[in-house]
């Protein structure tokens, strides 16, 4: 599959919210990286928390460098933000549907992955 050069915003419904406030589940359709680790299509919880946003699925847990941000009006639906490079998705923010927080990845060091 072949993605555009700019940033490409991949609709996504949330399949719920969990009852933390910054705990998010959301379901990916395409592969996508977030630092040096490929998550593969499924469904993740993502928390934020102290400066991190942790993915967890059924197999996999990976936490990346990230902050939040307040947006000006409330997000319709949950939205990956992607920028593509050699064929590559990379997540660089993800909108949460129904709130106006961003969950914004940022640069640092290498992520970790555990099984």
């Amino acid at each position: 599959m072949k993605f555009p050069k700019h940033i490409l915003a991949l609709s996504v419904f949330a399949v719920g919210v969990a009852s933390a406030a910054s705990s998010h589940n959301v379901t990916l359709y395409n592969p996508v990286w977030v630092g040096a680790t490929e998550l593969k299509p499924g469904d993740y919880q993502v928390q934020v928390d102290n400066g991190k946003a942790v993915f967890k699925s059924k197999k996999n847990t990976v936490e990346v460098p990230a902050k939040t941000e307040t947006g000006n009006a409330k997000y319709s639906a949950t939205a990956l933000n992607t920028s593509t490079s050699s064929g590559k998705a990379t997540l660089e923010a993800i909108e949460i549907g129904g709130t106006k927080m961003k969950i914004v990845m940022q640069p640092g060091p290498a992520p970790e992955a555990t099984k």
